[in-house]
């Protein structure tokens, strides 16, 4: 038996939080009676409805996808752009992005239809370490490099220290290219960051995330995570949960 706010989550339907407010808020039914305790535990026999609609159970699947530059980290787009979930036409589970990358960033996404998964990694005290290669306009300063290094103010508040390492540079062109690591998920924080020391990002990429790499993929390229990568995944962040508690 399992609680019945996991299930629901692992159906793809919302987030285990999500779920528990969609329980709360009486939208939920077990074989056929209304549910708003949390506690309520449920087996694989029984009938689940949100919102009126009976959940199907999917087997969980677990995507790593090479993001390209202009595609939407969404399921759908009001615009009619590209959406990350058109490079898995050929899948029939409700997979959607583990977190998000903008529209103009290009690298490593996760998709899943596991939303309890997708909480664990995307939780503020759970952020797995993300590594991001940008190339900036300007050279930047050893000293405004720091900065970062120690955390920088935003309009959303000072963000948590990050990795930084200087790659290259290119004096004639007025370019440089900067590696760093964040374990935030702040919308367009790096490139807020990077404009907050006064370097326009023209260019980023996400080249790990935790200790998963792009691997030899192209861009629009996916492969399936294994399950041992799953179960790192869930390891890590729960470790970090740990520390952080």
């Amino acid at each position: 038996m399992e609680r019945l706010q996991k299930v629901i989550a692992q159906a793809g339907i919302a987030s285990r939080r999500k779920a528990e407010e969609l329980i709360k808020d009486g939208r939920v039914k077990v074989n056929g009676k209304v549910v708003t305790e949390l506690g309520v535990k449920v087996t694989s026999s029984d009938k689940i409805e949100v919102n009126e609609i009976q959940i199907e159970k999917e087997e969980p699947v677990y995507f790593l996808l090479y993001k390209p530059r202009g595609v939407i980290s969404s399921v759908s787009d009001d615009k009619g752009r590209k959406v990350v979930t058109d490079f898995f036409s050929n899948y029939q589970e409700r997979i959607f992005p583990v977190g998000r990358l903008d529209y103009d960033t290009s690298g490593l996404l996760l998709l899943t239809n596991d939303g309890e998964f997708a909480n664990l990694l995307t939780h503020p005290s759970n952020e797995v370490e993300k590594l991001y290669v940008a190339k900036v306009k300007g050279i930047p300063l050893r000293e405004n490099l720091r900065k970062l290094e120690k955390g920088i103010r935003l309009e959303d508040g000072k963000t948590a220290p990050a990795k930084v390492k200087m790659l290259s540079g290119d004096k004639k062109k007025q370019t440089a290219i900067v590696e760093i690591s964040i374990h935030e998920g702040r919308n367009r924080q790096v490139r807020r960051m990077f404009e907050a020391i006064g370097h326009e990002v023209v260019k980023l990429k996400r080249e790990r995330y935790g200790f998963l790499t792009l691997g030899g993929l192209k861009a629009g390229e996916a492969r399936e995570l294994t399950p041992h990568e799953v179960k790192q995944l869930r390891a890590l962040a729960s470790d970090k949960s740990k520390k952080n508690s």
